[in-house]
């Protein structure tokens, strides 16, 4: 079997979760496509501009196997699958298997049948598939950080995004399951865990009875949602701390939260804020900077209430770096609205930054409700006007950290220059500096080289939006980094 990932990290999550179920009935994997019996995509529906990709590399998949007659057709997966299971199958006919999120267990069947010379479909959503069971196979073999993927689905139903309707409803892999996980990955060494999910913070374990009846946490100050409250289970708050108890050297990310569940308690704050191992790092997805807009895209926040949970989550965790999404030209968008988005990245001033151009889904609220009027040189214009003053104000807030040192997790060397390592900061940044002998923090005193799962002090002499350079004082531990400052 070849593997072909395309879109989000839980994709990639996908990837691992397949190749684990076809390895378990007997499959190899080829890294050379010519190689294959299988080829397996694992799709993104999210914008059109991933769909295209996908399409264009399906013809041209389909095209090399019509011209050896003994070629695979490819085999398409995932939320596209989901999406255009008929226009793949039938209108196109670019593959003989069709599996959407909820249906890689039924891989071996699908591949069985299409192997006796007929198509086979199953894009059933699931109401409780989580994979709980199957523990992903790492498809990059080695790596110093791993996602785990914690809950699938979207109960949010925000009018622009496909994700409810190509992964279903929301529902959550047992802490015991996701506990295990994080065990077997620290025991392999790898140093940093990322959590995933749609909405990570709405996270709920309903697995064991005595947890079924606890009451619903409040939502964030002035948030709201489109589903009533959910009782019972085993929350957010309680996974991360018992995540982070697993291994003091093992670094601890979460993404995607929704700002609405970070209550006004927020336990989850304070938990990034008192363990040293959970990043001071979140991502705060904010769509637009405009309250009429937000309505329209049914955020379930104006911008005031996302303004007042920024102030709470700085003042919770000092120093913490924020990342966030948005989207220019969303349906009924303004020039004055456009700006209040500009005015908010300026506000704000975040670290990282995801934009995008809209591009209108069918079946979404938005694709049934209104109208994509925004012209498509207008929306690149304001990406564009967006993506520059991202930049300038992560570049300034970047800046600020010029002479201080940052712990960096090293990930391997850098894509530039093989004389330079590259690895990441506790923000998420990405942190270049020379590969060079260097002293150990634990007070021995023969000079190691750092190697890709080493932490080390970096003191950083330049800034740019998206990276430090600098250079190198020590190797450290996650745990007692001050000690060698």
């Amino acid at each position: 079997v070849y593997l072909e990932t395309y879109g989000c990290q839980m994709n990639v999550n996908d990837t691992e979760i397949a190749w684990a179920i076809l390895q378990k009935s007997g499959y190899t994997r080829t890294r050379e496509l010519e190689e294959a019996d299988v080829i397996l995509l694992v799709t993104c529906s999210v914008r059109e501009k991933a769909e295209q990709a996908i399409w264009n590399r399906l013809r041209h998949l389909k095209a090399l196997a019509g011209a050896s007659s003994q070629g695979p057709s490819p085999l398409a997966a995932g939320c596209m699958a989901e999406r255009l299971k008929e226009e793949i199958l039938h209108r196109e006919k670019l593959v003989d298997v069709v599996a959407g999120p909820d249906a890689y267990r039924d891989l071996p069947r699908l591949l069985a049948v299409a192997e006796s010379g007929q198509q086979a479909a199953n894009v059933l959503l699931s109401l409780d598939e989580t994979y709980a069971d199957i523990l992903p196979v790492q498809t990059s073999a080695g790596g110093t950080t791993a996602f785990v993927s914690i809950m699938r689905g979207c109960d949010n139903m925000c009018s622009y995004c496909i994700v409810p309707f190509t992964r279903g409803r929301e529902r959550s892999r047992p802490i015991t399951s996701i506990l295990r996980e994080v065990r077997m990955l620290s025991d392999q060494g790898v140093k940093e865990v990322t959590l995933l999910g749609q909405n990570v913070n709405s996270f709920r374990d309903m697995s064991e009875v005595q947890f079924q009846s606890a009451a619903a946490p409040g939502l964030s100050r002035g948030f709201s949602t489109v589903y009533k409250a959910k009782q019972g289970g085993l929350r957010f708050a309680h996974l991360l701390d018992q995540v982070s108890r697993i291994d003091p050297e093992m670094r601890i990310r979460f993404t995607s939260p929704h700002p609405k569940d970070f209550p006004d308690e927020a336990s989850v704050l304070q938990l990034i804020q008192e363990r040293h191992n959970i990043c001071k790092q979140l991502h705060l997805p904010a769509q637009s900077g405009s309250t009429r807009v937000l309505e329209a895209m049914r955020r379930g926040y104006t911008r005031e209430a996302y303004l007042e949970l920024v102030q709470h989550v700085r003042e919770s965790i000092p120093g913490v770096s924020l990342s966030s999404d948005f989207i220019a030209g969303f349906c009924g968008e303004t020039e004055e609205d456009h700006q209040q988005s500009v005015s908010l990245l300026r506000e704000v001033r975040y670290n990282v930054g995801f934009l995008f151009a809209y591009s209108m889904r069918q079946k979404t609220r938005a694709h049934h409700r209104l109208q994509d009027d925004v012209p498509a040189t207008v929306k690149k214009r304001r990406l564009e006007e967006l993506i520059a003053v991202f930049r300038e104000e992560a570049a300034r807030a970047n800046e600020a950290m010029v002479g201080q040192s940052q712990l960096v997790l090293v990930e391997g060397p850098s894509k530039r220059s093989a004389a330079e390592l590259c690895g990441r900061n506790d923000g998420n940044i990405k942190v270049i500096f020379p590969d060079a002998e260097v002293g150990d923090a634990a007070g021995c005193r023969a000079l190691v080289r750092a190697r890709p799962g080493d932490y080390v002090l970096v003191k950083v002499t330049a800034a740019s939006s998206q990276t430090l350079k600098g250079v190198l004082l020590c190797r450290t531990t996650l745990s007692r980094p001050a000690a060698s400052h």
